[in-house]
């Protein structure tokens, strides 16, 4: 699942730069087998949970991805928004906005998802700490980017839409930052037992 939204999320910032509506439709075709994916994951930790009666650690274990494969399902989700967006913005060719801080989001929120994975599966609670702080280096981006397009509106009120869509693709980079966040956290519970935050 870790492979499938990295991919999710990979072909929609790829999307997005190029502004090429069918790879945005594809990504958006691709979320449903996020969700299927989801579904059989929280099966299997149930059936353990139910057939298995884990304690201690493999409690942890198990709650714990039924925890973070709920974040992963909503990244899959807002890759799909991207991509929504995108579609909506590819008769806009090309960006009237500067959208270096977008770019720049795009890749923290990767890079955030990326370890907390590894953390995961490498079972590393430092792993998982940097993904924590990292998300304040995708907050301060985000306020950067709201900054420049509330500017760029006030000046060019004619190109307001596109400013307001790439707001919107912004705001899901952040939640995506946000979810990766939270998988680190679950990672750290799932290694120690301790609730990070």
């Amino acid at each position: 699942m870790g492979n499938m939204i990295e991919a999710s999320i990979g072909n929609a910032v790829k999307a997005l730069m190029k502004q090429d509506e069918e790879l945005a439709k594809k990504t958006m075709a691709g979320d449903e087998k996020i969700d299927r994916t989801e579904r059989k994951i929280e099966d299997l930790c149930l059936r353990l949970l139910l057939q298995q009666q884990p304690v201690a650690r493999d409690l942890r274990t198990i709650s714990a991805a039924m925890k973070m494969v709920t974040d992963m399902e909503r990244i899959g989700d807002h890759a799909a928004d991207i991509s929504e967006m995108t579609i909506l913005m590819s008769s806009d060719k090309p960006y009237r906005v500067n959208i270096e801080h977008v770019k720049s989001m795009a890749s923290e929120t990767m890079l955030m998802l990326i370890r907390a994975i590894e953390a995961y599966v490498e079972k590393n609670n430092d792993k998982a700490h940097v993904v924590m702080k990292q998300d304040d280096v995708v907050d301060e981006l985000f306020d950067k980017v709201k900054a420049e397009l509330i500017d760029f509106i006030r000046e060019h009120p004619e190109d307001g839409e596109q400013a307001e869509d790439l707001l919107m693709v912004a705001k899901y980079f952040e939640r995506i930052g946000d979810h990766a966040t939270n998988i680190a956290e679950w990672v750290i519970f799932s290694i120690t037992g301790q609730i990070a935050g």
